[in-house]
């Protein structure tokens, strides 16, 4: 079995300040236009507009109303570095002043473990893109579980790319779904998206998010 890869996970709180779920995509767009010198790890978009194919190594969420930014590798070291001089906020034209921020890094280990491990989406997965979503919804349950183990799989294995850690041939992801349908608005349509929890043998660091736009906030993770 590979060893497990430690990766460092940096959280910035924002205690003080309330916003919805919602608002977590107009974080990323204004720390996205106010350093855009940093917009690739920022924003996962080059400073020509382009789309950066790469899972986000920053991401903006709401939980629990707080403003929260999480930043992955070198996404954290760019964080504690830019926003120790972040005073205000401007979200919808309003002028927020920063009263006060926690930061939090933390050494997490990633990789396929001998334990089951329960974790919980603290905010919406959306896992179907157009593709999955055509075919799922034509499909019993059991097929439906299937299809969206094999999602998740591939979303796992997507981030661990991301941190440099890589599964031998015979190393496998288990994973084992509770979850219920649910919709969501994403840039004016509704989604179908799945809130709850799963059971894996993969290990994964707290505040990571999964599926589509985890830098928007989607897919939250938390161990239970």
């Amino acid at each position: 079995m590979t060893p497990p890869t430690n990766i460092q996970v940096t959280t910035i709180t924002f205690p003080e300040i309330s916003l919805r779920v919602r608002d977590a995509h107009k974080l990323r767009g204004y720390f996205g236009n106010l350093f855009q010198e940093h917009a690739p790890l920022l924003s996962n978009h080059f400073a020509d507009g382009s789309l950066r194919y790469k899972y986000p190594e920053v991401q903006y969420k709401v939980i629990n109303n707080i403003p929260t930014l999480v930043g992955i590798q070198d996404g954290g070291e760019l964080l504690v570095e830019l926003f120790l001089k972040v005073k205000h906020l401007n979200i919808d034209g309003q002028d927020i002043e920063i009263l006060s921020k926690n930061i939090n890094r933390q050494a997490y280990p990633v990789g396929v473990d001998a334990d089951l491990h329960r974790y919980r989406f603290q905010t919406l997965w959306m896992a179907l893109n157009q593709t999955h979503h055509r075919e799922y919804i034509t499909q019993d349950e059991t097929a439906r579980q299937a299809k969206l183990k094999a999602i998740l799989t591939g979303h796992i294995l997507g981030f661990y790319k991301t941190v440099g850690h890589f599964l031998q041939r015979n190393e496998r992801i288990m994973i084992q779904l509770d979850l219920t349908e649910s919709q969501t608005q994403f840039k004016n349509q509704t989604m179908l998206a799945f809130k709850g929890e799963f059971t894996t043998n993969a290990l994964l660091p707290d505040g990571i998010g999964l599926g589509k736009s985890p830098s928007r906030g989607f897919g939250t993770i938390i161990k239970q």
